[in-house]
């Protein structure tokens, strides 16, 4: 049996940034980071099979908008290399959630120079820059909205308003770190901020290549294929409504019980045979 916790630990590992090496969660002794072990952020940000779903149904959130998905598109190594940027999106999260300080704010300013570099047009023509603080806000929200979606559908439905609000105030301050302007901090203004940024949202033709990308995404083993399968079938669920039709992916109503239940299943099995994940480091560090 322990032999079959560390190899589903060892995949779990495989496509988190941990498989990089490159950051240490065991050091500095006693720092807390950005946020600290009392915070909505380390609460929200632990569960691994959540923060899965809540990552792919972010992605496919972001991709909505042109000038966010040109940047994707023109610059990065996506389509070439999925799991490579599923890991180094991963160590950025882990990093600025659970790493000390400085290697949070090394992490941050490091993604402030890529964003410099990001610049061009989008295929109507209109300019883009990945360090335009609306469109860092656009990506922002698409992400902490749906990490939160999956933790209350996955972890804690009974979480309360006054809990999630504190979550947003927090996570906040890794978007505004990285040049983001007027984010939205409570349940209320997240939901009336997608709400105005609709009617920019598209879904074309690279748009629908994404999608099929995620769909054909690569696995690190045979083991780890059917749960790419059903992490991308629980991100389109996890979609708000709206978001799945302009995809044209909205799940039939028979299959969302039977994705659910294979996910909290999947969730236990995860949870038992994960023990030194990037949540359990950093309070390892603070004993």
């Amino acid at each position: 049996m322990d032999s079959l916790r560390r190899q589903i630990e060892k995949q779990v590992h495989s496509l988190t940034g941990a498989a990089l090496g490159v950051l240490d969660l065991d050091q500095p002794r006693g720092d807390v980071g950005l946020f600290g072990p009392q915070s909505m952020v380390w609460e929200v940000h632990a569960d691994f099979t959540s923060m899965m779903v809540g990552g792919v149904s972010a992605l496919l959130l972001q991709m909505l908008h042109p000038l966010a998905l040109a940047g994707v598109w023109d610059h990065s190594t996506f389509r070439q290399d999925m799991i490579g940027r599923l890991r180094r999106t991963s160590l950025f999260i882990a990093g600025t959630t659970y790493g000390g300080r400085q290697d949070a704010e090394q992490l941050i300013e490091k993604v402030r120079t890529i964003h410099l570099q990001v610049v061009g047009n989008a295929p109507d023509g209109r300019p883009y820059a990945a360090s335009d603080p609306q469109l860092l806000t656009w990506v922002h929200v698409s992400e902490v909205s749906q990490f939160l979606e999956g933790y209350l559908r996955y972890v804690d439905p009974q979480l309360p308003v006054a809990e999630q609000d504190r979550y947003y105030r927090e996570v906040a301050l890794t978007a505004e770190r990285l040049g983001a302007q007027d984010v939205p901090t409570s349940r209320r203004a997240i939901a009336d901020y997608l709400e105005r940024m609709r009617p920019q949202l598209l879904c074309d033709e690279r748009t629908r290549e994404v999608v099929r990308l995620l769909y054909a995404a690569p696995v690190p083993s045979m083991l780890a294929k059917p749960f790419g399968k059903l992490m991308m079938q629980a991100g389109v669920d996890l979609l708000p409504d709206w978001a799945s039709d302009l995809l044209g992916e909205r799940q039939p109503d028979w299959r969302r019980p039977l994705i659910r239940a294979s996910v909290r299943r999947t969730a236990t099995l995860l949870r038992w045979a994960v023990s030194n994940s990037a949540a359990q480091r950093a309070r390892r560090r603070l004993r």
